[in-house]
């Protein structure tokens, strides 16, 4: 954490965060499962986590729900699973998912879940048969099956959906809901806003997946304020819940909306000496939770909303009590 970071959280969050966080999309890893991504260090454990999060968090009290690094090459779906168990034992506070093919067998998995005693699993494009993935259709990387699966188990499902359009797509608008509406005993966790990079997408999409009590969304890297907006707007702040997505927090620059999409930005982009001065990136993290402030006062939440949030509605959804 640099010095800049420093006063980046002292102005920016440090009076604002609540006093204990839970984060709903925090990621673990260990190189013998699983190859890091590009810029990862190879071992991510909760220690490592615990370390860097104080850089967004200051002293506050943490839980938080972790998932599984799901990288198409190499990952081993039972020992990153072991590692996540293994990683939050005798963490009450904390819950763990489970990652998820779409050619995996139902029964393998519910017993990998109960032997593990997790409480979630997490699928991914990279594993559907469509190419480019980034145009995948829902039930390629979750199928039916899994989601009766969980839906009987009463399992969190975190879904970091694709397609152009995001939420606003047809596609996806069909398949959350028939998902929902079907398998109500399943809860669907719909990262990063939403994938709302481009808040036009959630505002345009949203207003179709009202009334969906299974349907919750977390806000990971995410650093648009006016998507976070519409999902408290339009779906209500209760169903919203913090998540750093570590390790992509820790690295710098920003998501940003741009045309009927987005970019990102990292610290190597070539932009941030452009035309009036420099600009020296912050963390993704620190970006991600201004913007969620921002978020927060433009819907005019109160203190105990933000802290619901922060917290309350994690331990809701997840059954966690204290």
């Amino acid at each position: 954490m640099s010095q800049l970071d420093r006063e980046f959280y002292d102005r920016e969050l440090r009076n604002f965060l609540p006093d204990r966080i839970f984060d709903a999309h925090a990621h673990l890893w260990h190189e013998d499962h699983v190859r890091p991504f590009d810029g990862w260090p190879k071992v991510g454990g909760l220690a490592e986590y615990s370390h860097d999060i104080h850089d967004l968090h200051g002293d506050r009290e943490i839980a938080g729900l972790f998932i599984p690094l799901p990288e198409v090459n190499s990952a081993d779906p039972v020992k990153a699973g072991e590692f996540v168990a293994e990683q939050i034992k005798g963490r009450p506070l904390c819950r763990g998912e489970y990652l998820i093919r779409p050619e995996d067998d139902p029964e393998q998995v519910r017993r990998q879940v109960r032997r593990l005693g997790l409480h979630g699993l997490k699928c991914y494009h990279v594993y559907s048969s469509h190419k480019p993935t980034w145009e995948a259709d829902i039930p390629s990387y979750l199928p039916e099956p899994i989601v009766r699966m969980a839906h009987e188990e009463g399992l969190v499902i975190t879904l970091h959906m694709v397609k152009r359009r995001a939420v606003a797509d047809e596609s996806n608008i069909h398949w959350i809901g028939h998902y929902c509406r079907t398998y109500p005993n399943m809860k669907l966790i719909l990262a990063h806003s939403a994938r709302g990079f481009q808040p036009a997408h959630n505002w345009e999409g949203l207003h179709r997946l009202k009334g969906l009590d299974n349907l919750y969304f977390d806000t990971s890297a995410n650093c648009e304020a006016a998507a976070h907006v519409a999902i408290m707007k339009i779906i209500g702040h209760d169903k919203l819940m913090y998540g750093a997505d570590w390790f992509v927090s820790h690295f710098r620059g920003r998501s940003l909306a741009a045309a009927d999409s987005f970019i990102w930005l990292y610290e190597q982009t070539p932009v941030w000496g452009e035309r009036h001065a420099r600009v020296d990136p912050a963390l993704v993290g620190l970006e991600h939770l201004r913007s969620l402030k921002w978020a927060c006062w433009s819907a005019g939440l109160s203190d105990s909303q933000v802290e619901d949030i922060f917290w309350n509605n994690a331990a809701k959804l997840l059954g966690i009590k204290g």
